[in-house]
């Protein structure tokens, strides 16, 4: 296999080596379940222990290499991610069913991700201040936090990885990487990169498998510092109580029920674009997905009546084939649960505005129409976070009300304002009670630079990306000397 070449039977890379499986999984194409995409390496315990064991034989020496060799080889990888974005967009297309557009710009956004924190690892901060005391000298400095385990989902195989192991490796950590079992060839792909910048034998760890086995012993092991996840809040629960227990540092990106509020002062199409995108683009498998849409009476009916077109109108198929707006579902679990909660939306007496149907297309995969349905606050469809193309519209009577709303949700990811009105806008990103708000932007689009994390339910320690990212993959050192 030349260097570069997608793998189609990807391995653990584990102190610098590849290695085989106990066991191998299969992951397939959501497009065409006919398409095995790769046949994969599956850890267990004992090589997820191998790969901690390695990391922390690394730390060391990494920890304390220069900045200037942490910033090459992130520059490196960076590049060359930016170089192979079609074909590295074209994997993940097929692996996880985004549109090859939408694939292809994650590919290009986990590139930039790792040319930005090769910028950062030359910018470490920290601070030089005068003592109290006469004669003594105080600087506050910024270590490593040593080994770290990141575990991402399966819906950005590629950018989220990007946003954990950048900062991580930036600032001199040491890592165990678990992908999603979905996704296991992305996970390579972006590995076999990795493994060839230039970083030392188990300073980069991959291992694949299920979170019974690799997960629970990356949370579980003395040797692990730090732990990234992002996923669900059951999972993210059990997590944060298990690491807590033995002190390890915990950074949680869970779910999200965002909303959109849409005033009456509102451009109307713009409005019906930020939820189109919001809610059903990346088939609304997005934690920032704008799935309840809260509208201002004088411009509901008029709102839900030009959203309904839209969806109508909106092509599914295949995430390869041109000009397709919405892929598959990523597989058949995910897609019954889709299902399952129209149905629960139906039963609760929720009105059924258009779509949430099984389609069929040429080929074989898990194809839905989008769903819309007009809901009450106490509707589950309009609480319950459903991962899929399923939005609800609340009706709201005003601003105050809508505010009220959106506010009214154990989550607090992100929230979205379509308005004209300076004063509101104003008012609505002080009060959404939020970690990220958007002003006529759909809620589902964030910047790779600057800080990204919620509230409530929906995150737990400090935020990631951006220069907010040191506050979790360092930890601060305070020294007094004698001058």
């Amino acid at each position: 296999m030349k260097p570069g070449e997608i793998q189609p039977n990807p391995r653990h890379y584990i102190n610098g080596r590849w290695v085989s499986g106990s066991t191998t999984g299969i992951s397939s194409n959501p497009s065409d379940t006919r398409e095995v995409v790769a046949e994969y390496a599956r850890a267990d315990r004992n090589q997820a222990e191998e790969a901690v064991r390695a990391a922390a034989d690394a730390l060391p020496s990494w920890s304390l290499s220069s900045p200037q060799r942490r910033a090459d080889a992130l520059d490196q990888i960076g590049s060359e991610i930016l170089a192979r974005k079609d074909e590295l967009g074209t994997l993940l297309a097929r692996e996880e069913g985004k549109t090859l557009p939408e694939a292809t710009g994650e590919v290009a956004r986990a590139g930039q991700i790792f040319k930005f924190f090769a910028g950062e690892a030359l910018r470490v901060p920290g601070e030089t201040m005068a003592s109290v005391r006469p004669g003594v000298q105080v600087d506050v400095t910024r270590e490593p936090v040593g080994v770290v385990g990141l575990i991402t989902p399966w819906n950005f195989p590629f950018a989220i990885p990007a946003w954990k192991i950048a900062p991580a490796l930036a600032y001199g950590n040491t890592v165990v990487f678990k992908p999603a079992e979905l996704v296991p060839a992305c996970g390579w792909a972006l590995t076999e990169i990795i493994s060839r910048s230039g970083l030392p034998a188990g300073v980069f760890n991959l291992v694949m498998g299920s979170g019974r086995e690799v997960g629970q012993t990356l949370v579980d092991h003395p040797l692990v510092n730090a732990l990234s996840f992002t996923g669900s809040v059951p999972t993210g629960e059990r997590i944060l109580q298990a690491a807590s227990a033995r002190r390890a540092k915990v950074q949680l990106e869970m779910g999200g029920k965002n909303p959109l509020v849409v005033l009456a002062d509102a451009d109307l199409e713009q409005a019906v674009d930020c939820a189109l995108q919001g809610a059903y683009f990346s088939t609304g498998q997005r934690c920032t997905a704008s799935s309840r849409l809260i509208v201002e009476a004088k411009v509901h009916d008029a709102f839900v009546a030009r959203l309904r077109q839209r969806l109508v109108d909106l092509k599914v198929g295949h995430a390869l084939e041109r000009g397709i707006e919405m892929g598959p579902v990523v597989d058949k679990n995910q897609l019954d649960q889709d299902l399952a909660y129209v149905e629960i939306a139906r039963n609760e007496g929720a009105e059924h505005v258009w779509g949430g149907d099984r389609l069929e297309r040429a080929t074989p995969g898990h194809y839905m129409s989008p769903a819309l349905f007009l809901a009450r606050p106490e509707h589950r469809i309009a609480r319950e976070e459903v991962f899929g193309p399923v939005a609800c519209v609340l009706r709201a009577e005003d601003y105050d009300h809508a505010l009220a709303l959106a506010n009214d949700t154990p989550f607090g990811l992100c929230a979205g304002l379509c308005t004209t009105s300076l004063k509101h806008a104003m008012h609505f990103k002080r009060h959404a009670d939020v970690g990220m708000t958007m002003v006529n932007l759909p809620t589902a689009g964030v910047d790779f630079h600057v800080p990204f994390g919620g509230r409530k339910a929906s995150s737990h320690g400090p935020r990631e990306q951006g220069r907010y990212a040191a506050e979790f993959f360092t930890t601060v050192k305070t020294g007094y000397m004698l001058a």
